[in-house]
């Protein structure tokens, strides 16, 4: 759990005196037509399993989610989203390309 920060303020002696709060950053996640996903297939430090990787995201995390969620139901298999990357398990490259394409990810592209 992260310690809020008080801005270097300990005490005041200023009776109306307020702290600051931080405003979240709010992220607001672009159309599809405006991400640039990269499509690319990866074995390293997966005991020689092909995985699928979707990565370059823009956006807030439930919707990082909800497109993970859609993929891996659309190519039948397992996955996960970390690091800001999808990961479909199997080599579904040319899956998820046609999936994004038919889904408004225009400039989507294998790598």
């Amino acid at each position: 759990m992260k310690k809020k920060s008080s801005g270097g303020i300990i005490f005041s002696t200023d009776p109306n005196f307020k702290r600051e709060e931080e405003q979240p950053e709010s992220v607001e996640t672009p159309e599809p037509a405006q991400q640039k996903l990269r499509i690319r297939l990866d074995t390293k430090q997966r005991a020689g399993k092909a995985v699928t990787l979707i990565q370059d995201f823009t956006g807030t995390d439930d919707d990082l989610q909800d497109l993970g969620k859609k993929l891996k139901t659309f190519c039948g298999t397992g996955g996960s989203v970390k690091d800001g990357e999808i990961i479909v398990q199997g080599d579904n490259r040319d899956k998820v390309l046609t999936w994004l394409l038919k889904n408004g990810f225009a400039k989507s592209k294998k790598i």
